[in-house]
């Protein structure tokens, strides 16, 4: 189970209330049968998406259900896959990651035997924030960020074209963010 830690440092999913044994559970309500998601299964995902520094107490307040089914929620919603993580969201160009490059990685064959090394060597390279299958031309589309031009060359140079499998590369290069890091959309959960 992912710990949250609120701005006080305190645990946010600690409660005065022990959690219910598993036989009670289903009195309080609060747990969905399979993986049916209820109003407040709903509220708390939307919640947390904007901020998963919240205690247990002002979540709880901000849902309108008391402590302890909150916390059962968050925790079963975390055991269910639901909730992958928490983590911070840091302003790349404040730690100066200043380029943002959009690569399209073409390979030369396109099987799964062939693409397996190519994707192992991907998910091992930090620069690389992001990677997704695509459609249409290429066969990777990655996020990748550098400190600046010269160190985006350095790394297409000397790592991505070194990459198993892979044939061509092609970059387009973020202007200015429009959106980043929001959450997933909720809307059709509600039936909206």
């Amino acid at each position: 189970m992912a710990i949250r830690r609120s701005s006080s440092g305190k645990n946010p999913q600690s409660t005065d209330e022990a959690p219910a044994a598993p036989g009670d559970a289903g009195l309080a309500g609060d747990q969905p049968q399979g993986d049916t998601l209820d109003r407040y299964h709903i509220a708390i995902l939307a919640e947390l998406q904007k901020d998963a520094r919240l205690s247990n107490a002002e979540l709880s307040a901000r849902i309108g259900l008391s402590t302890a089914p909150t916390w059962r929620r968050v925790r079963w919603l975390e055991e269910q896959g639901f909730i992958t993580g928490y983590r911070a969201e840091i302003d790349r160009r404040k730690i100066g990651l200043g380029v943002l490059a959009f690569v399209r990685v073409d390979a030369d064959r396109n099987t799964g035997t062939s693409t397996k090394p190519l994707e192992d060597a991907i998910r091992k390279l930090p620069e690389v924030i992001s990677c997704h299958y695509i459609s249409g031309a290429g066969t990777f589309e990655l996020q990748v960020l550098a400190t600046d031009l010269e160190a985006f060359s350095r790394f297409t140079i000397d790592t991505l074209l070194h990459l198993p499998n892979v044939k061509d590369v092609h970059t387009s290069f973020s202007l200015g963010e429009v959106k980043a890091g929001g959450g997933v959309p909720l809307r059709h959960l509600r039936g909206g």
